[in-house]
């Protein structure tokens, strides 16, 4: 949507950290000492009141750290991860406080947990509602950007002024534009008095969750890459959590080789030769989906690569794994010996990772990290395989590369488990 004027700005105070954990203490003490309120005298000890009330607090303002933090990145809808990212942190606190053998009241951190989930949804419904976000226009060379903006108000600027009226109100330009002289005076009087001033290449990354390289000179090789310290923070939780998957999945993977057995001919794992870390390939392993056959030639080898829509290879057994994306799971194997991570930019199979290697510029960068299970491309895409969708693919992953980190891991990974209930991206 585009504005020509202002309207008035209430997202910050919706947004600002102090009215979220000012509501967040009210919601997570208030409930749980109304239950005490309500129930007989002497009901629960001093202790259990007192471990109770201290457990919760401290969970309500974790999960809205992490709400927030993993919230802030682009495609994500803030009713979607209330529940989840509150529902972890008070089972960790739970569970925290049974390890440690210290009286808690279950009743009380329930209390304290439902008005938690009450007040997320109160407050994300105020935000989107009466909070949208404003962004400042200047009229001139690439502002495709204001076109298809859902949730984004766009104000145009006629004039080289400073918008007065919205003191934190962020400017938006195409800084590469040839502009007149009192434009170029206007946007450095705003940056002189601390406005924000975007380059529309720059927003139009935060609001998409895409990155694009167009040209060496941008120096975006230099900004893409990856935090090294979390790099191996995140190989050494890759680690443990295959480990510890791994024989808890030994029974579910027998019953699941069986089924694909008996539901068509061929074996129940696939093996493919795909590109991984370091653009060196490895075999890739997963549950077998498609009817097995022979491929004659390179070009066969590329083209049976791709999945189409309702492909006619896919078996019966197939079509749930797919689905469910259980048919990746197998492939925690990859990720303990170090071929692959839990969550990176997918591997491709090796003709494939020929094809667009030669055909798009820069893709063979995404190899800088490990591939993984799945990856930002999967969650915000799904599957594809045309070039010009490859193309688009390619920009989430070189988004996923810069922004590596612990924050973007766990959003990755709540929207995979809403992935695999709802199918979306499989084929």
């Amino acid at each position: 949507m585009t504005r020509d004027r202002p309207q008035p700005v209430t997202r910050r105070f919706l947004e600002s950290l102090s009215f979220q954990l000012m509501g967040v203490f009210v919601a997570s003490l208030g409930a749980p000492f109304l239950y005490v309120f309500l129930q007989p005298l002497d009901h629960l000890a001093e202790a259990t009141i007192i471990n109770s009330a201290i457990a919760s607090f401290t969970a309500a303002t974790i999960g809205l750290f992490l709400y927030r933090r993993v919230t802030s990145f682009p495609g994500t809808s803030g009713f979607a991860f209330i529940i989840p990212t509150f529902s972890a942190v008070f089972a960790v606190a739970a569970v925290a406080m049974l390890g440690f053998r210290l009286a808690y009241s279950g009743a009380m951190l329930s209390a304290g947990f439902a008005a938690s989930i009450a007040f997320g949804f109160l407050a994300t419904h105020l935000s989107q509602r009466f909070a949208r976000r404003q962004f400042y226009l200047v009229p001139f060379g690439d502002i495709d950007i204001a076109l298809d903006r859902s949730g984004v108000d766009w104000v145009v600027l006629h004039k080289p002024e400073v918008p007065h009226w919205d003191r934190h109100g962020a400017i938006v330009a195409d800084l590469r534009h040839d502009m007149d002289p009192e434009w170029e005076r206007m946007l450095a009087s705003a940056a002189l008095s601390g406005r924000v001033v975007y380059h529309t290449k720059q927003l139009r990354e935060s609001l998409t969750g895409k990155v694009e390289i167009e040209h060496l000179s941008e120096n975006s090789f230099g900004s893409l890459l990856p935090n090294l310290a979390y790099r191996k923070i995140k190989r050494a939780g890759d680690i443990v959590l295959s480990l510890l998957a791994l024989p808890v999945l030994a029974v579910p993977f027998a019953l699941i080789a069986l089924w694909i057995r008996l539901d068509s001919k061929g074996p129940a794992f696939f093996i493919q030769e795909r590109m991984g870390y370091g653009a060196r390939p490895f075999n890739v392993i997963k549950f077998r989906t498609m009817e097995v056959r022979e491929l004659s030639d390179a070009d066969c080898a590329k083209s049976d690569a791709i999945t189409q829509h309702e492909d006619a290879r896919i078996t019966r057994a197939g079509r749930f794994l797919r689905r469910s994306r259980f048919d990746e799971l197998p492939q925690l194997w990859n990720v303990l010996i170090g071929d692959m991570s839990l969550i990176g930019p997918r591997p491709e199979a090796l003709a494939l990772s020929h094809w667009y290697e030669r055909e798009l510029p820069f893709y063979v960068y995404r190899h800088i990290v490990r591939p993984g299970i799945t990856g930002w491309a999967q969650v915000n895409q799904g599957h594809v395989a045309e070039l010009g969708d490859v193309h688009i693919k390619l920009h989430y992953d070189f988004y996923y590369i810069k922004h590596f980190s612990a924050w973007l891991d766990i959003l990755i990974m709540l929207r995979t488990v809403g992935t695999m209930l709802t199918g979306f991206g499989s084929k």
